[in-house]
């Protein structure tokens, strides 16, 4: 395989997972943001945890979908991520989920 099949092969699998997310982005509330991750889900609890001199965030997600190229599986029922950094964490008004039909993105 040269460098240009496995670029193109790349390209394809994010045009598909871009379409994916667009397809199924108006069925979630929240945005989550991490410094791995990003991630859509109905139900979020972000807990701050302090010990050692050390702080982190233990975020927890229900009824989640992973924006990961390299995943086969994208939904999951049940999340937990804990991490030293930040974490963005949004929820979305339903006319922010939708895209305009005749848009770039449209199709």
């Amino acid at each position: 395989m040269s460098a240009e099949d496995l670029e193109k092969y790349e390209t394809d699998m994010e045009l598909a997972l871009y379409r994916e997310y667009r397809d199924v982005v108006g069925l979630f509330s929240h945005v989550v943001e991490t410094e791995r991750r990003f991630y859509l889900a109905n139900e979020v609890d972000v807990q701050v945890r302090s010990g050692g001199g050390d702080t982190w965030f233990e975020v927890t997600m229900n009824d989640a979908w992973v924006w990961d190229v390299y995943r086969p599986a994208r939904f999951v029922k049940k999340a937990r991520v804990i991490t030293f950094k930040d974490v963005n964490v949004e929820e979305l008004a339903k006319s922010e989920l939708e895209f305009p039909k005749d848009g770039p993105f449209a199709g």
